[in-house]
C-alpha cells in the first residue's frame, strides 16, 4: 500500500485524502492552520465539480446545506438591464447528470473533512506547516516546521512517505521546492467580498439565481448561499494602487461603494448590507508546463491558480484530487502514476485558467459604458452558441472515465 503525503488541507488536499482513501491508500494529510476552517466567502460547483463529489460519496451532506441555484443571469452595471446565461436546477441535472450548487466555502471543506476523518480518524495533522521535501529512489520525506528552536535555528520534523502532493496553495512551499521562486504579476484588478444575511435584502433580490453584473472596468457577481440564509458578493474593479495577495484584509464600506460609484442601487444596498467587507489583489501566474518531479507533484491553486471568472477553481482542484487517485490506483510505479496525472489534467486546467482570463475583458468591456453599445454587446457575447462553447466543455467531464 503506498503512503501518500498531502501538504495542505484545503479543498483540494482533503478532495485528494478522501478519494485516495477510498482506494485503499494510506494518507496524512499536514495542514499548517491550527484549525481547519476557510475564510468565509462563497464558491461555484458546476456538473463537473459536483460529480466528483457524489462519487466520493459527499455530495447528499454537501446538499442540504447548499443552494441548487435555478440559473444564471447578466445584468448590466448601470440600468439593470437582464440577460438569460443559461438555466441551471433541473435542467443542470437533465443535462449533465449533476446539479449545480452554490456553496459557504467552510461548508464544503466541513463536509470534506467528515468524509476523511470517517475513513482514517487521525488523517489530518493541523499546525504543522511545511517547509520543503527531500527524495530518494526510495520514498519522499516531508519536512515539517517543529515548535523547537536551537539558539536562531529552526529544528524541522520529517515525515515519511512514497508520495507527496503540494496542495499548499497559490504560495505553496511544494511547488518552490520543485521549480523555484514564483513569478506572479499583478493584474490591475481589485477584489472584494462580502457575505451578506439574506433577511437584510428586500424580497425582490432574495432570489435563487447566479448574477453577473457586467461593467465597464469592473463586475460584480453574487449568489445564494446555506439554503437561501446568505448571499455571497464579490466585486472587482480595475485599480492599481492596491496589490496585496490576501483573503484577509479588511476595506471598509465607504471605499467599496466609491469603487462602484455610478452602479445600479441594487448594487449600492447591497455593499452597504455587507458587515466587512474584505479586498484582495488578483494576481496572475502562467499555468505551470510541468507538474511532477520523481514522487513529488501538485494540484489545485499551487499548479494552476486562475482568476476567479469562470467559477471552476475549487471544481477543478476537485477533480485535480480525484484523478490523482485513480492513477496511482492505475500504476504501481509512483513517478509513472504522477506523469499520468498530471498528463489527464493538465490540458484542461490550462483552458480553465486561460478561459478565466478571457472573462475579464469580456466582463470589463468599454462597450458596456452605454447602454446601445452594451445591449448589442451582450447580446453577441452571451447569445446561446457563445455560452455552449465556453461552459459545455467545463460541465460534461467525467472524473470517472477520464483516460489515466
Amino acid at each position: 500500500m503506498k503512503k501518500v503525503l498531502i501538504a495542505g488541507g484545503g479543498i483540494g488536499g482533503l478532495a485528494a485524502a478522501l478519494a485516495l482513501l477510498k482506494r485503499g491508500f494510506d494518507v496524512e494529510v499536514h495542514e499548517q492552520a491550527s484549525a481547519l476552517k476557510e475564510v468565509g466567502a462563497g464558491l461555484q460547483l458546476s456538473a463537473n465539480g459536483c460529480r466528483a463529489l457524489y462519487e466520493l460519496g459527499v455530495g447528499e451532506a454537501l446538499q442540504l446545506l447548499s443552494c441548487e441555484a435555478t440559473g444564471k443571469e447578466v445584468r448590466l452595471w448601470s440600468t439593470g438591464d437582464t440577460w438569460k446565461l443559461f438555466d441551471l436546477g433541473a435542467e443542470s441535472v437533465a443535462r449533465y447528470g449533476y446539479p449545480y450548487f452554490t456553496v459557504y466555502r467552510p461548508d464544503l471543506l466541513a463536509v470534506l473533512a467528515a468524509g476523511v476523518r470517517a475513513l482514517k480518524a487521525d488523517a489530518i495533522h493541523l499546525g504543522a506547516r511545511s517547509l520543503g521535501f527531500e527524495q530518494d529512489d526510495d520514498g519522499v520525506s516531508l519536512l515539517l516546521e517543529d515548535a523547537a528552536v536551537r539558539g536562531d535555528v529552526l529544528i524541522g520534523a520529517a515525515v515519511r512517505g512514497d508520495v507527496l502532493i503540494g496542495a499548499d496553495g497559490v504560495h505553496s512551499k511544494i511547488r518552490q521546492g520543485l521549480f523555484g521562486a514564483d513569478q506572479a504579476e499583478f493584474t490591475g484588478l481589485v477584489a472584494w467580498r462580502g457575505v451578506i444575511p439574506m433577511e437584510r435584502l428586500p424580497a425582490r433580490m432574495r432570489r435563487m439565481v447566479g448574477t453577473n453584473w457586467v461593467g465597464p472596468g469592473g463586475h460584480i457577481v453574487h449568489y445564494p448561499l446555506r439554503a437561501g440564509q446568505l448571499m455571497n458578493f464579490v466585486g472587482v474593479r480595475e485599480r492599481g494602487d492596491w496589490q496585496v495577495e490576501s483573503w484577509s484584509v479588511a476595506g471598509s464600506i465607504d471605499e467599496c461603494l466609491a469603487d462602484f460609484s455610478g452602479w445600479h442601487d441594487d448594487i449600492q444596498l447591497m455593499i452597504r448590507a455587507i458587515d466587512a467587507p474584505y479586498k484582495w489583489a488578483l494576481k496572475h501566474r502562467a499555468p505551470l508546463p510541468r507538474w511532477s518531479v520523481g514522487r513529488v507533484s501538485l494540484l489545485g491553486d499551487a499548479c494552476h491558480s486562475t482568476l476567479p471568472f469562470l467559477a471552476q477553481g475549487a471544481a477543478m482542484a476537485i477533480e485535480d484530487g480525484f484523478i490523482l487517485a485513480r492513477a496511482l490506483e492505475a500504476h504501481s510505479d509512483a513517478g509513472a502514476a504522477l506523469v499520468r496525472y498530471e498528463e489527464a489534467r493538465r490540458a484542461r486546467t490550462t483552458r480553465m485558467v486561460e478561459g478565466a482570463a478571457a472573462n475579464t475583458r469580456r466582463f470589463h468591456n468599454p462597450e458596456l459604458a452605454h447602454v446601445e453599445g452594451a445591449r448589442a454587446y451582450v447580446d453577441r457575447e452571451w447569445n446561446e452558441a457563445r455560452v455552449k462553447e465556453r461552459y459545455e466543455w467545463l460541465f460534461t467531464y467525467d472524473v470517472t472515465t477520464v483516460p489515466v
